[in-house]
């Protein structure tokens, strides 16, 4: 059975994840407030960053470097975009 959050990033109510999706405090607020529509988009947003970047999943630098972009694409002024980056047309 499918739960409604009003997501914070769409402003909308929507359909929410099923589970949180990051461990800890951030992990619920993302469950409470985040729909999957959105959580889609963090996914996308995240590979960007990732493969741009060159980070390292297991570096803890580049995991906190993830989690605060995460908190800022969610709840903040949005995620940064990496200098000169261009999108796929």
């Amino acid at each position: 059975m499918s739960r409604t959050v009003h997501c914070s990033k769409l402003n909308k109510d929507a359909e929410g994840l099923d589970t949180p999706p990051y461990p800890g405090e951030l992990g619920q607020k993302i469950f409470d407030n985040v729909s999957k529509e959105a959580w889609q988009l963090w996914l996308k947003q995240q590979t960007m960053l990732i493969n741009e970047y060159r980070l390292s999943v297991i570096n803890p630098e580049h995991r906190q470097f993830l989690e605060t972009e995460m908190e800022k694409f969610f709840f903040g002024e949005g995620s940064t975009m990496p200098e000169g980056f261009t999108p796929e047309t």
